[in-house]
């Protein structure tokens, strides 16, 4: 990565930025929205609003990160409670799951922008994500929700790298997700499942491994790791902690994905 380059794409956004007479993020707590907040705060100041969705789909820990941060930058923050399992491709987890949440947000996001006056809704994808299946990028495109972070050419490890410039904590947090992206297409997405795979995944974090996911298939929790994590399982001691601990939670058995952790596994055969 070209260091230079990547402050000329943060340039390049603050440039885009500034053009906008008012602007809200829909606003995970992950490490692209984050970035694109904070830059957007320092281009726009009062004219940036925050949006964030909460249910038991989106990982605690990003939800957690987006209260702390607005909370500390002093920036204008709404969150409001998403109801993605009324609706029937979402619950029946088809493969156009997220077109349909992403259209369900996005008329959220409209309704709050029009209350509020702003004139346009950013999410934060960055070039990577054009590269995966993500049928949600399709629904924001028909929204009219702009993409600042695409329109600047920034990648996933330049956006990084800028936010530890900026002294972002959300720098080397690892990407986590929907948790609806945890189960299988075609199985049915339930609060017991989602439940689940929150609690192991917990488990994972509090056993110290940094980049997981933990891949719902019935009465088994097949575990990814990163690649800096992977060794951690050798150790038998941190082996039956595991176990037991996921069996405590409902799984029966417990495997370790000798692939490691990949971002949209479950896309896989699409």
């Amino acid at each position: 990565m070209d260091k230079k380059i990547a402050a000329q794409k943060k340039n390049t956004l603050i440039s885009h930025l500034k053009r906008l007479p008012s602007l809200m993020i829909a606003f995970s707590g992950g490490v692209d929205s984050t970035f694109l907040l904070a830059v957007a705060a320092e281009a726009l100041g009062e004219r940036v609003l925050a949006v964030t969705a909460t249910s038991n789909v989106h990982p605690i820990t990003d939800i957690r990160n987006a209260k702390e941060f607005t909370s500390l930058k002093g920036i204008r923050h709404i969150m409001y409670e998403s109801d993605e399992k009324n609706i029937p491709e979402f619950r029946a987890n088809l493969p156009d799951r997220c077109y349909h949440c992403k259209k369900a947000i996005c008329n959220k996001l409209k309704e709050i922008a029009k209350a509020h006056g702003i004139t346009h809704i950013a999410h934060a994808i960055n070039t990577d994500d054009l590269s995966d299946y993500r049928p949600g990028i399709k629904a924001a495109q028909e929204m009219g929700l702009i993409a600042p972070l695409v329109d600047a050419e920034l990648t996933k490890e330049e956006i990084r790298f800028l936010s530890k410039e900026m002294c972002l904590k959300t720098w080397d947090m690892p990407s986590m997700a929907c948790l609806a992206s945890r189960i299988p297409y075609g199985e049915s997405i339930t609060d017991e499942k989602i439940s689940m795979v929150q609690r192991a995944e917990d488990i994972l974090a509090e056993a110290g491994l940094k980049q997981y996911r933990v891949r719902y298939h019935g009465t088994v929790a097949r575990i990814e790791a990163g690649t800096d994590d992977f060794s951690m399982f050798s150790n038998q001691q941190f082996r039956e902690k595991i176990i037991k601990d996921f069996k405590s939670i409902g799984f029966l058995h417990i495997a370790l994905d000798l692939e490691g952790y990949r971002s949209g596994s479950m896309n896989r055969g699409l």
